[in-house]
């Protein structure tokens, strides 16, 4: 996933992040002053340890990024002068851009109960809900069948074939969303049934 970034102060960034077929972690790169001397493209594992996500500068590039130079070792971006801000752009990009969320979930392996019909691709989902007790996220499709002989399986992988369901990723324990159809909006709830006013995060991006 691609986008953009800018400072309080005008500065100019851009970001990939993802992950890599070879490690069970994820990827980010950030560019910055491109076309400048001293511009370089810092790269991170993305990490999950305990529940937490952190970060860790790694020598290999992940992805060209247009903002970018060079690419950078950890020791070269360590002592770089825009260290700093590179670190403020991942920083931002993992809380604000929604597409993130989705990352953090798959760094988690998180767990989802659905229906038969919705694990394997035959219903789109229409319903999600997470409970407030312990959080654990339900998925119901369109023919909202009961959760009896309900499936275990990965919220992410139900993402990778519906990529609408990202913007309900950030649903608290408590809340929950319902849509009409497949792609169609999605109405927030919280634990009472009261509509939700509060909009998913989003930064300016592509996949």
């Amino acid at each position: 996933m691609f986008g953009e970034f800018i400072g309080p102060r005008g500065e100019l960034a851009s970001y990939a992040f993802g992950w890599t077929s070879e490690a069970d972690e994820g990827r980010i790169s950030i560019g910055v002053g491109a076309g400048k001397e001293g511009g370089g493209t810092f790269h991170a594992a993305v990490l999950e340890r305990d529940g937490r996500i952190g970060y860790a500068l790694i020598d290999e590039p992940f992805e060209d990024v247009p903002q970018g130079g060079p690419h950078l070792t950890a020791a070269a971006a360590r002592a770089h002068e825009d260290m700093a801000f590179a670190w403020a752009v991942v920083d931002s990009v993992m809380e604000l851009d929604r597409r993130a969320v989705w990352l953090r979930h798959w760094l988690r392996r998180t767990k989802i109960i659905t229906t038969a019909p919705v694990l394997t691709g035959d219903e789109a989902v229409l319903f999600v809900s997470r409970d407030a007790d312990d959080g654990l996220w339900q998925l119901i499709g369109a023919s909202k069948a009961t959760m009896d002989g309900s499936r275990v399986g990965q919220l992410t992988d139900l993402v990778d074939t519906d990529p609408t369901l990202v913007t309900v990723l950030d649903l608290e324990p408590g809340e929950s969303a319902m849509r009409d159809q497949a792609g169609g909006p999605w109405a927030r709830y919280d634990v009472d049934s009261r509509p939700l006013n509060r909009p998913g995060p989003f930064l300016r991006g592509s996949r």
